[in-house]
């Protein structure tokens, strides 16, 4: 198979530069990840436009960035994990949740833990969470809208873990230093 082109703003097709200017302009740099979406202009913009529903949910932002970084380590995304591991620390989440996450540890914030185990569950089960594990989430201190919130940040994060999968995106520059490869499994 031919490889997937990684396309800066000047060589994305023309229903994707403008989210490529927007990205880079944000971030600046243009993510690989980007790059390799923008071969599809329906991609790049389903991807971002579902960020910025996500980040109009009712989670902090440490929920939220807990939440992308869970569901790109269940998915054994090596570049999610990556950047949301970077993107983590720019938004001073504790290294102890980072790392935690990231060997698919507990974490000891019972409700934040309650969010780490939820979103994983929902990712591996696709969904099919029985009652008791909806209730557990709840009584954690989460609500019936958040469920449906996190349903967005897991379509959204789904769409980039499945694109990485299928392009192998290499590591930016500088996301390399926060490279991960899949260890452990859960320890409780």
């Amino acid at each position: 198979m031919e490889k997937f082109k990684l396309h800066s703003v000047e060589t994305a097709p023309e229903g994707s530069k403008d989210v490529l200017k927007k990205v880079e302009s944000q971030m600046k740099f243009l993510p690989n990840l980007y790059g390799i979406m923008a071969n599809s202009p329906q991609i790049v913009t389903a991807y971002t436009e579902m960020g910025k529903l996500f980040g109009e949910t009712s989670f902090s932002q440490l929920e939220k960035n807990i939440i992308w970084l869970t569901i790109s380590r269940t998915n054994e995304c090596h570049y999610c994990t990556a950047i949301h591991t970077m993107v983590g620390k720019m938004y001073h989440m504790p290294d102890e949740i980072i790392n935690n996450i990231r060997d698919n540890n507990v974490l000891t914030d019972p409700k934040l833990e309650a969010l780490r185990n939820f979103t994983a569950l929902m990712v591996d089960k696709r969904g099919w969470a029985t009652e008791q594990e909806i209730d557990d989430f709840l009584g954690a201190g989460y609500n019936q809208k958040q469920i449906l919130e996190l349903i967005v940040g897991i379509a959204q994060k789904t769409i980039s873990n499945y694109v990485n999968h299928i392009a192998k995106t290499p590591l930016d520059e500088q996301v390399k230093p926060f490279a991960w490869e899949q260890s452990v499994e859960l320890v409780k």
